[in-house]
């Protein structure tokens, strides 16, 4: 019979434990290089932060038009869902009127017996009387159908206007859904955003900031002027076109008056804005109501050229429409750019022009 042996332990040692030991030290070297280098976050330079960071204002300023017209939206479903609820109750209190009245009359009947009218004509000592009480009688009975029928109607009203103040909540509902997405992207880009700009010094910040200092410059000389800007003047600039008429020159007047005002996302003045909420707040300013966001301003009023621009025509940028100035003549626009800077002159050519529109 065969010797079954059991096979031998090798022991890690010698070739084995050299071979272990350099598989190991070729993982922790893939690891390392794959936590570092691998995974680390390039330098960029300053031109390279401000690119991503316009970039990531661009991005935060479509969720915010997105925030914008949600919340149009949503206070607009609010109002009616308030209404509604309004005029049911109103509408329940004069049901409640109309149960109390049939209620009274249920129990006047109940009272009475509810004797039949030919023995109750038999028992009268007075069948004149009777019967002059019997036409009565069935005068109340008829008021009291119509009674019974009017609140058969309100029941039904009552019964449509809570559906639709359900609809209306669930259209808040989903809104108000809308509103919260929209407002963690908007600041988780915002947040991105500054964290890129704080990897540069204060001397890099401040030179790529050196254009928009250039602008303030023009900004602050054109105060002045501004308060004398007349309803045919467009600019306050010389030599600068006539706006096309009083609401659009009011218009721009506004848009001057709010220089160096903050960019607030959401903001519709007097002291702060985004873009879309500087344009409605200039143009209500000249008794012009206007849409809330960029996609529905566009909209507003007469689509013109670029070479066709008048003070006062709401300039378009981006693909998605996602941002508005107000055009002030001599290829300047007024507009509320993004959080790090106020309310500015800007040349019309600084963002990729989308479209304009005349309003007034």
């Amino acid at each position: 019979m065969a010797a079954h042996r059991k096979p031998r332990q090798r022991s890690l040692g010698g070739h084995t434990v050299r071979t272990a030991a350099t598989i190991a030290l070729a993982g922790a070297a893939t690891t390392a290089g794959f936590e570092g280098t691998g995974h680390a976050e390039p330098q960029l330079s300053p031109a390279q932060v401000k690119a991503r960071v316009d970039k990531l204002y661009e991005e935060a300023e479509v969720a915010t038009e997105k925030y914008d017209g949600a919340k149009e939206k949503a206070d607009q479903a609010s109002r009616r869902l308030h209404d509604l609820r309004d005029e049911t109750a109103r509408k329940e209190d004069r049901l409640n009127a109309a149960r109390t009245a049939l209620g009274s009359i249920a129990a006047a009947q109940y009272r009475s017996g509810g004797l039949d009218p030919a023995l109750q004509l038999a028992l009268s000592d007075r069948p004149d009387q009777y019967l002059d009480g019997a036409a009565f009688a069935e005068r109340v009975g008829d008021r009291q159908a119509g009674a019974v029928a009017r609140v058969r109607k309100q029941l039904r009203e009552i019964e449509q206007l809570r559906g639709a103040a359900h609809v209306e909540l669930a259209s808040l509902t989903s809104r108000q859904a809308e509103l919260k997405r929209a407002k963690k992207t908007i600041t988780g880009k915002l947040d991105s955003a500054r964290q890129l700009l704080s990897r540069l010094t204060d001397e890099q910040r401040a030179r790529l900031g050196a254009a928009d200092g250039a602008a303030d410059t023009v900004r602050h000389a054109s105060r002045s002027a501004a308060r004398d800007l007349g309803p045919a003047s467009a600019s306050p600039s010389a030599g600068s076109v006539a706006a096309p008429n009083s609401r659009a020159a009011a218009a721009v007047s506004y848009a001057y008056g709010k220089l160096g005002s903050p960019y607030v996302w959401g903001a519709t003045g007097p002291d702060a804005f985004d873009c879309s909420g500087l344009a409605q707040a200039a143009y209500r300013s000249a008794g012009v109501q206007l849409p809330r966001t960029t996609y529905s301003q566009i909209n507003a009023g007469r689509r013109v050229s670029r070479s066709e621009l008048l003070p006062g025509d709401l300039v378009f940028f981006y693909s998605g429409i996602s941002h508005v100035g107000i055009y002030v003549g001599n290829g300047m626009m007024i507009h509320a750019p993004n959080p790090t800077a106020p309310v500015r002159l800007a040349p019309v050519d600084e963002m990729p022009f989308a479209g304009a529109t005349r309003v007034a």
